[in-house]
């Protein structure tokens, strides 16, 4: 204690360590404070998007064009990655598998794991870093530019004109592209598994049938549908939020893809509890691969 009876330390510059710990507990607060806030924004802008999307008809000007920018270019590498995907799943797997003797089940783990989880994480993955950064990008330079501002003048809405087809192709294409992911993944790990490591495609082909049932995959394409909106309402709300200036429309272009990515781990343990706890009420003894 000092003479004058306060608690400051004198060796402690900053007021000592009572106040530095108010220090971090100040930053911590308005961390959370900050996050809180973001996060209620983000929540207003996805009510306003399903709100104009329930009462207003989509113009089909707008909508084809969102269309074929994420269903259509988005195929070819998803269905690379779904492809590579499929036989690095093989290429890592075979050795256990054959040191106990059962390469012939190789099949049901591979493509278990690509219905049910690498499918839909790896195409939202692959759509959020090709289709939400460029969303981003595209609505943070509008911003930028002030074009958005111009919509609003003349009358039109800017969320129903640039948010709802965009959100709307998202969510709608999404389930295709998971499908497209998981059938080359499917096709790759065959092809590797039968020419490449010998295994007989007659038990290939059957262990697969035994194991995978319609609800894994059905599962997988359910969880899309949520990655789809919520990659589309983060990139979306980040560009119209843009900060000033080039540097603004990158960091947004970032934010968007990392926020994205965060949210489709997130929304998939969340999903995969769920699921699983459905999958287990209605299949109580589940498949055995051993």
């Amino acid at each position: 204690m000092s003479k004058d009876g306060s608690l400051s330390d004198d060796k402690t510059p900053g007021g000592g360590p009572i106040q530095a710990v108010a220090d971090w507990v100040a930053d911590l607060g308005g961390v959370v404070t900050d996050w809180l806030v973001g996060l209620g924004s983000v929540a207003l802008f996805a009510f306003r998007t399903i709100l104009w999307l329930t009462t207003r008809m989509v113009r089909r000007e707008t909508l084809i064009p969102s269309f074929y920018q994420i269903g259509v270019l988005s195929l070819p590498v998803v269905a690379l990655t779904g492809t590579f995907i499929g036989i690095i799943l093989a290429v890592q797997a075979y050795g256990q598998f054959h040191l106990l003797g059962m390469e012939s089940r190789l099949g049901a783990v591979i493509n278990l794991s690509l219905v049910r989880e690498l499918g839909p994480v790896l195409a939202a993955t692959m759509l959020a870093g090709r289709v939400g950064s460029a969303m981003a990008a595209e609505l943070g330079t509008m911003r930028v530019t002030e074009q958005i501002d111009a919509l609003s003048s003349m009358g039109a809405n800017p969320i129903q004109y640039l948010v709802v087809p965009r959100f709307l192709g998202c969510l709608l294409l999404i389930p295709a592209l998971t499908i497209m992911a998981d059938f080359m993944g499917v096709v790759g790990g065959a092809l590797y598994s039968v020419y490449l490591l010998n295994i007989d495609w007659h038990h290939y082909l059957k262990h697969s049938q035994n194991y995978v049932r319609g609800f894994d995959i059905f599962a997988g394409v359910f969880k899309s549908l949520f990655f789809g909106g919520a990659i589309s309402l983060i990139s979306c709300y980040h560009g119209f939020h843009c900060d000033p200036g080039a540097e603004g429309v990158g960091r947004a272009a970032t934010t968007a893809f990392v926020y994205s990515f965060v949210a489709i781990l997130l929304l998939d343990v969340v999903l995969a509890i769920g699921l699983e706890s459905v999958y287990l009420a209605f299949w109580p003894e589940g498949p055995k691969l051993f």
